[in-house]
């Protein structure tokens, strides 16, 4: 197959770009290198089936000629983390929606089979355990930045089914927390900031108070699924949850990291407005129902929270100190 996968230097488009390429397709990856990083396909980057372009998919007629020369494409381009959605509002939504929009347009015009790689914050606050993907979305107002990136997801998915209609061959799946090797902590994911700083026996900062809880799935597992379904005939015009239903609060989760790194860092909490600003809503529960991805292609996570942070631990002791990024409010 040749592959264009958008946002392919980015953490989990560098894990798919290697399993693509293991599986013998040929590959293009488009990056603006603005959250991705070359150095994330190191191990593949003097394969002969790997090309990389530096180009945004802000860039329509970059797009257009990228997904010309395709079989599939996996759209996981995206402006990403809580902080990035927050301090580059106008610059997430412009990528979310339009750079999805040529995307999407590319692949109806050339008959291109489409993987959309949506998220878990479709839900909003709907915190019923075990989130089925025809469950109701319940969104905060407009005027609070922490849901336009939940808002332009949701656009994008209307798009996809909206061209679906017209014949589009696309899949959508919802994120959940996806973690592991190569994740940065720098735009608020949780994971490899908390062992970030407890390897640097700094203080572990959790928003709020701790109670929230959340499910994380390794990146290995996600990437198997992703091909998958992309491939399933079935599949075709569905959406997919994918993601772990281990669960742990956010504090639970601290706590564990610090035991397992051996660290001597305290837990501090912080409000969420001294984190992220007046206004902040956060959900208190995000559990997946991943039956249908299940059913269909035998989606079933192999890999345990213990396990994701002996990934994550092992990663970060392995790189320099100079390399990491920490994000702190």
């Amino acid at each position: 197959m040749r592959t264009l996968i958008t946002g392919g230097a980015g953490f989990i488009g560098s894990h798919l770009t290697e399993a693509l390429l293991d599986a013998g397709d040929q590959v293009t990856v488009l990056d603006d290198l603005s959250t991705g990083r070359w150095e994330n396909l190191a191990g593949v980057v003097d394969r002969p089936g790997l090309r990389l372009v530096r180009g945004s998919v802000l860039d329509a007629e970059l797009v257009d000629r990228l997904v010309l020369g395709a079989d599939t494409v996996y759209h996981l381009a995206a402006a990403v983390g809580a902080f990035t959605i927050r301090d580059r509002t106008l610059d997430s939504l412009r990528t979310n929606l339009h750079g999805t929009e040529h995307v999407v347009t590319a692949a109806h015009r050339y008959d291109v089979r489409l993987l959309l790689a949506s998220t878990s914050e479709i839900y909003g606050k709907n915190d019923k355990v075990g989130l089925r993907e025809d469950d109701d979305r319940i969104i905060g107002s407009p005027t609070k930045s922490r849901w336009s990136y939940s808002e332009a997801k949701a656009i994008d998915e209307t798009l996809v089914t909206a061209y679906a209609r017209a014949g589009l061959r696309a899949v959508t799946v919802r994120l959940f927390n996806t973690v592991g090797p190569r994740q940065t902590g720098r735009y608020g994911m949780v994971v490899p900031r908390f062992v970030g700083q407890a390897l640097a026996d700094d203080p572990l900062t959790v928003y709020g108070t701790g109670d929230q809880i959340r499910c994380f799935c390794h990146v290995a597992d996600v990437v198997t699924a992703l091909p998958a379904l992309l491939a399933e005939r079935d599949a075709i015009g569905g959406v997919f949850n994918l993601g772990s239903a281990e669960q742990v609060t956010i504090g639970d989760l601290a706590r564990r990291v610090v035991a397992l790194t051996g660290s001597h860092s305290t837990i501090d909490h912080i409000s969420y407005q001294v984190a992220y600003g007046d206004g902040y809503e956060d959900m208190m529960r995000r559990v997946p129902d991943c039956r249908r991805a299940r059913e269909l292609v035998g989606f079933a996570p192999t890999h345990d929270l213990d396990a994701i942070l002996r990934d994550v631990v092992a990663e970060q002791r392995a790189t320099p100190r100079a390399e990491q990024v920490l994000a702190t409010p």
